[in-house]
């Protein structure tokens, strides 16, 4: 991304805010002009007081002097405030847009990045833009006033010296656009490296009982350890161009002021100027040079700032690959038939994980798909709610092809229950009243009953208000997956979609859940991925899927006296 179109994005953000930029603008100019006020107030200070003894001065300068610093501060103060609050409103503003963002994309951007990333560029990208914007914002273009209505007061007091002293300008703004390329590049690797500090973080930890299972802990604190010594490594070298850089603008400066010095001592010997000119020629010059090196010792935080905000944009600037159609529709309430006409689809276009796939559900049927591992039995049930989109051929609901319809529409009918339980940090009540969080006390209370759950809620000291721990870490695997039911029950949506619900729990846990399941499963369209075939029994229709295929269809005692995959699957299960 070009720095003009990054300024542009950056300019965007500030442009609703323009009143109080405005303001504080004006603010930082009064504060800009006070400065040369301030430095002019040097030459009858010193000639009149001290070098003329006139007790006039004496008695009316000083009092002058303080109002000036009060007035000065009063403006600071504003400017300063207006700033700071439009810097912090538009990383606010920023924040919330890219995790609205993040959260539009489909399932398929989630599996390319990884959450340690996501999170790097919500907290850690977009703190880095606080810092820079908050530092420029508050004092950029008060600073860059400030040595323009000093510049004025040079030349107008010492035109000849002014010229000498405008000469290394620019030789102090070599060091700053030098040394910034430098801080944009490792900052951009900083903020990589420290993506993946967040990523191996968030892996162990939500991996512990691995870890600990295996042994591990010491081989993943070498991994992490390995990774911040890297991150150690461009932090270090970012710190060691500061470090030149800020003696580097010392040494300009002090240059400049050695030559000012003795050229305007010459001038002040030989009668030409007098002591008060040229000292408040030197109070102006200092004050020139001091935010100078303001944006010296701040050109890295700045530099890191462009570079988050270059990453933060770029991931705004990724379109959902699935999203509504312009001229999309709401989707009735399902009543008829779900149809899969001629579906291809794969992660990799290039490699199909279904193929020519036909299949027709109605309304009321329950479906139960089986098949080997990797033959793409997830991967069908994920095509229904539209987590990805097919490649070719058609997904009819009632006629409708869901590309056609709403996104929001089309998931209200959906209800889905994953073998992988996704519960939140957050209580029973609300967890099961997610999506819906207006539902009333007897209605949560009625899911999680016909859910087998109300049992084991109500024996817990505070009930459905308990906290249940991230993931649902404070209860047992069966009472995780009854609360998903709970959830689902409450959303009450025509069409079902069961994911291996029961695999992962022991069979005391299976025997509960599964009564939760045919509670839920009651006049609902359901399909069911089952990898322990004795729960699929009872359903309707069995497809049996290889290779991307339905290679058998048909009810459990037909499938088991066709002799063929259905009938090998269920008997090393039995």
């Amino acid at each position: 991304m070009s720095n003009k179109h990054l300024l542009q994005q950056i300019y965007s953000l500030i442009r609703p805010y323009r009143p109080k930029l405005v303001i504080s603008v004006l603010a930082g100019l009064t504060v800009a002009g006070l400065s040369g006020v301030q430095a002019y107030m040097v030459k009858p200070l010193l000639d009149k007081i001290f070098v003329e003894q006139n007790t006039f001065y004496l008695a009316v300068l000083p009092p002058i002097l303080v109002l000036l610093f009060l007035i000065k501060g009063f403006f600071y103060g504003i400017n300063q405030y207006l700033l700071e609050q439009v810097g912090q409103i538009i990383i606010r503003d920023l924040r919330v847009r890219l995790f609205d963002h993040i959260h539009k994309q489909s399932l398929s951007f989630f599996h390319k990045t990884s959450t340690g990333e996501i999170i790097s560029r919500i907290v850690s990208d977009i703190q880095l833009i606080q810092g820079a914007l908050s530092t420029v914002v508050v004092g950029l273009v008060r600073d860059f006033f400030q040595v323009v209505f000093l510049l004025a007061v040079i030349f107008f007091m010492n035109w000849k010296l002014a010229l000498l002293s405008v000469v290394f300008l620019p030789m102090a703004a070599v060091p700053i656009v030098k040394f910034g390329r430098a801080f944009r590049r490792l900052s951009a690797k900083g903020q990589e490296e420290t993506a993946l500090v967040s990523n191996i973080t968030h892996e162990s930890i939500t991996g512990a009982v691995v870890v600990k299972a295996f042994a591990m802990e010491q081989y993943e604190g070498r991994r992490f350890a390995e990774q911040v010594e890297r991150l150690f490594q461009v932090v270090l070298k970012n710190a060691r161009y500061r470090a030149i850089q800020h003696p580097l603008m010392e040494i300009i400066s002090g240059i400049g002021m050695a030559l000012i010095i003795w050229f305007g001592g010459r001038e002040v010997i030989a009668g030409t100027a007098t002591p008060g000119t040229f000292f408040s020629f030197l109070t102006a010059l200092v004050m020139i040079y001091q935010p100078i090196k303001t944006v010296s010792r701040i050109n890295s935080s700045v530099q890191q700032g462009l570079a988050a905000a270059e990453r933060v944009f770029n991931l705004l600037a990724v379109e959902p690959e699935i999203g509504d159609a312009p001229d999309c529709s709401e989707l009735a309430p399902f009543r008829g038939r779900i149809e899969l006409q001629n579906i291809d689809f794969g992660y990799d276009p290039n490699q199909l994980v279904l193929r020519h796939m036909d299949l027709t559900v109605q309304a009321g049927e329950i479906l139960a798909i089986v098949g080997p591992s990797g033959s793409g039995k997830s991967t069908l049930a994920n095509l229904i709610p539209r987590f990805f989109d097919i490649n070719g051929g058609r997904i009819l609901i009632d006629g409708h092809d869901i590309r056609e319809v709403s996104l929001a529409s089309l998931r209200r009918q959906i209800a889905v229950v994953t073998q992988q339980t996704i519960l939140f940090n957050d209580t029973i009540r609300n967890n099961i009243s997610y999506g819906d969080p207006d539902r009333t006390e007897d209605e949560v209370r009625e899911a999680a009953r016909a859910a087998h759950a109300l049992d084991f809620i109500e024996a817990l000291p505070q009930g459905f208000e308990t906290q249940i721990g991230e993931s649902g870490v404070r209860l047992s695997g069966g009472e995780r997956q009854r609360l998903s039911i709970a959830r689902a029950l409450l959303k009450n949506a025509p069409i079902l979609v069961l994911d291996e619900a029961t695999s992962a729990l022991d069979t005391e846990s299976e025997r509960e859940v599964q009564k939760a399941l045919d509670n839920l499963m009651k006049d609902r369209t359901t399909f069911v991925i089952a990898h322990r075939l004795s729960t699929i029994k009872n359903a309707d229709r069995i497809i049996v899927i290889k290779d991307g295929q339905i290679v058998e269809e048909g009810n459990h005692p037909t499938l088991l006296a066709q002799q063929g995959l259905y009938h090998h699957l269920y008997t090393m299960q039995h």
